[in-house]
């Protein structure tokens, strides 16, 4: 092996998270989000681990025929909606659900000859202000496209939340009351709730909840892990020691000299780096496990290798492993550290790292 950088897929995870899931939404549907090659897991490996969910969420008609060619049975939720009319046939041809969030979707739906009927999931703008009719077009949209001989008239009706992170705040309260004002007279399920508001936004769990980061063990709450709401990770980024080198006290360390040794100190060389979707403005600081005890890095992360302080491991070893992240290392504070969000960082994960399931 040339390389020993590698991700390990832990599927027992994935099925927890979603068992976990099932828990805090016992009344609701799991539309499961496998988005982004499934969050950077594998969307295959992810959706097989996952087919005790209700459907599945995808961001592009490639990743539904994926799916569909994996032998996923599942309803498919395109969930930022067709692009074009040739998309139409594709939609009916995978028995695909899909989102219906622009005036010109509504144009090529009523333009369509016909065929067997689409599932729509009526998209409303609650306040993200980003896909979806204005609320106070909602009842006019809903009558169209029940009008339509080639959709189905059981028309599915969503939003999206922009802060459900933030569990003491306002925005999401409204959310859920302008949604509710716009629907009121509508039939059609209901669904609101991403992975923030599954765990913290119960009001909100409606008939479908759609869990993305959830699924794979990750939190987005500030300063909360995804341990702290039952979920365990799915992915666990590692590699091992190919050099400790002795560098005296004064020295600089790494691209830059960004980093100079307080005294004569062990240095660990860790085979990992931005080429492998490790964060490359992780500072100084930010920890890694070797051997199950943290040695923060110092130093650049450069493309091919890290640098470790190991003056806390006296005992490692080249050829010892090394975590970045993974259970004992939540994802999520190397994302703090490096200034971004745990879900960035596993969907980085570059092609050369090698993926293990178990």
């Amino acid at each position: 092996m040339s390389r020993p950088t590698s991700a390990t897929i832990h599927l027992d995870a994935l099925r927890h998270n979603l068992a976990r899931v099932r828990a805090l939404a016992p009344r609701s549907r799991v539309m499961a989000v496998v988005k982004a090659d499934g969050y950077g897991h594998g969307l295959e490996r992810v959706a097989r681990a996952l087919e005790g969910a209700d459907a599945f969420g995808v961001a592009s008609l490639a990743d539904a025929e994926r799916l569909r060619a994996a032998g996923l049975s599942q309803r498919i939720v395109l969930l930022s909606g067709f692009d074009e009319p040739a998309d139409l046939p594709l939609l009916r041809r995978l028995s695909l659900d899909t989102v219906v969030h622009h005036a010109a979707q509504l144009a090529m739906l009523e333009a369509d000859a016909g065929g067997a009927p689409i599932r729509c999931w009526l998209k409303i703008d609650s306040g993200m202000h980003r896909l979806g009719f204005p609320p106070d077009q909602a009842a006019a949209v809903h009558a169209r496209l029940r009008a339509l001989p080639g959709v189905d008239a059981d028309i599915a009706l969503m939003t999206h939340f922009a802060s459900s992170d933030e569990f003491a705040g306002d925005q999401t309260r409204e959310q859920i009351a302008r949604f509710a004002a716009a629907t009121a007279t509508l039939s059609g399920e209901r669904s609101l709730a991403n992975s923030a508001a599954v765990l913290g936004w119960p009001d909100a769990h409606a008939d479908w909840v759609r869990p993305g980061g959830a699924l794979y063990g990750i939190s987005v709450v500030g300063g909360k892990t995804g341990a702290d709401f039952g979920l365990r990770p799915a992915m666990t980024l590692s590699s091992r020691l190919i050099a400790i080198n002795r560098v005296r006290g004064g020295e600089k360390v790494g691209y830059g000299a960004s980093w100079q040794c307080p005294e004569d100190m062990p240095v660990g060389v860790v085979a990992l780096g931005y080429g492998d979707g490790y964060p490359r403005h992780a500072p100084s600081g930010t920890p890694m496990l070797v051997n199950g005890v943290r040695a923060p890095i110092i130093g650049r992360v450069s493309m091919d290798l890290i640098t470790l302080d190991l003056r806390g491991a006296p005992d490692a070893r080249v050829g010892d492993p090394v975590v970045a992240w993974g259970e004992g290392l939540p994802v999520e504070e190397v994302a703090a550290a490096a200034g971004t969000i745990g879900y960035e960082l596993v969907c980085s994960i570059t092609r050369r790292v090698r993926f293990v399931e178990c």
